[in-house]
């Protein structure tokens, strides 16, 4: 069985930028894996492509896959979703496998028992390094943590939504802050993974455009050595009890 690539972290963090910068640098990457496509039921945002961000399907045909065996269906962030593992099992016998999204999806397959024979790299894209998240909780307590990420994050994904020309109704609003709330306690996965990028530059960063710079160029430096089986400076490793 060949390997699983995992790249997860809260919604905007910077993961599919990443993964398409790495991609252009990286032809191991590019052709040498394929990419685990899941499904939604939400709308494509400007940009995204069937079957090559998600499989678009309607909210009630994602909820008949309950019923099949392999597909994991689950909510995220508000999303209905659903991943064929039968499917990712079968590519993996075949190639390489990247999986880029949620860190719900990613959960999930960590835990999943037919993988226990696989090759599993994951890395987690932090938007704070564990030093700037320590210095915050003891700066502002718990709950002041808590509202500087969800403010944080909100800021990120809005800017993210304009850049991308999106109609920003209440329902959009919502959507956004939605997924700022649930921001924290993603973060609180990333023990989980064997590697942390702490990375600032999210997706809503005109950093990764053209020659990447900033936390993006390091963020992208550190995922090909990672890749490459060596170590980066820019990585870290969370201890299971989190200092926040």
């Amino acid at each position: 069985m060949k390997k699983l690539i995992i790249i997860s972290g809260p919604s905007c963090a910077g993961k599919t930028p990443l993964l398409e910068a790495a991609g252009k640098a990286c032809s191991c990457l590019s052709k040498g894996s394929r990419k685990l496509v899941i499904y939604n039921d939400r709308s494509p945002r400007p940009g995204e492509k069937e079957g090559v961000d998600y499989f678009f399907r309607a909210r009630k045909e994602i909820l008949r896959l309950k019923k099949v065996p392999g597909f994991m269906v689950m909510n995220v962030r508000g999303d209905l979703q659903a991943l064929d593992t039968t499917d990712l099992l079968r590519q993996l016998k075949l190639s390489n496998v990247v999986f880029e999204g949620n860190t719900y999806m990613a959960g999930k397959l960590l835990r999943l028992p037919e993988l226990k024979r696989a090759r599993v790299l994951s890395l987690f894209i932090s938007p704070l390094s564990l030093e700037e998240l320590r210095e915050i909780r003891s700066k502002l307590g718990a709950k002041g943590l808590d509202r500087y990420i969800r403010e944080l994050m909100f800021a990120k994904l809005l800017r993210r939504a304009i850049r991308q020309g999106r109609t920003l109704d209440e329902t959009a609003l919502r959507d956004l802050r939605r997924r700022a709330r649930c921001a924290l306690k993603e973060i609180k996965e990333a023990p989980s993974y064997d590697h942390v990028i702490p990375n600032h530059d999210g997706e809503d960063s005109d950093n990764w455009e053209g020659i990447p710079v900033g936390d993006a160029r390091r963020t992208i430096n550190a995922f090909l050595s990672i890749l490459g089986g060596k170590s980066s400076v820019d990585s870290e490793k969370w201890p299971e009890k989190l200092p926040f």
